[in-house]
């Protein structure tokens, strides 16, 4: 399992299946945010299945889908809530990662500067820049 930390209570890493939830227990996360909406892949656990797993070992989840890269307003207002209000610290997940790095970014640009956003996300493999350039154009504040 590929997982990066974004910083010491978000980490991101791709699709996770039902095996790595032990993992993910002894590691000491809390929660989990799913950014893919079901049925994308063939093959691709549900989220219900998954969310199910997570419960039997104490991990909180949630689902905010994003599809086609596409960062409304509303699922960014829903990711940063639930970066507020889950327990710590939080995984993210996708297909590769890089929706949840982008939904981090974006959530983040109304408390952190900028450079520690992009700084933050290329470390761990990331380049957001272009959707976060994309907030800032659409008059969204970036620290």
């Amino acid at each position: 399992m590929d997982i990066k930390e974004i910083s010491d209570q978000f980490y991101i890493a791709p699709q996770i299946t039902e095996a790595d939830f032990a993992l993910l227990r002894d590691k000491g996360i809390r929660s989990i945010i799913c950014n893919r909406p079901d049925g994308e892949d063939a093959g691709q656990p549900r989220f219900q299945d998954l969310s199910n797993k997570a419960q039997k070992q104490g991990i909180e989840m949630r689902h905010i889908p994003v599809s086609g890269g596409i960062f409304n307003d509303e699922s960014v207002a829903e990711f940063s809530n639930a970066l507020n209000i889950l327990p710590k610290p939080i995984l993210a997940y996708c297909r590769t990662g890089m929706r949840s790095a982008a939904l981090w970014s974006l959530a983040k640009a109304q408390d952190m500067p900028l450079s520690e956003i992009l700084s933050a996300t290329r470390n761990a493999g990331y380049d957001v820049k272009d959707v976060v350039r994309q907030a800032t154009d659409r008059g969204k504040p970036t620290g």
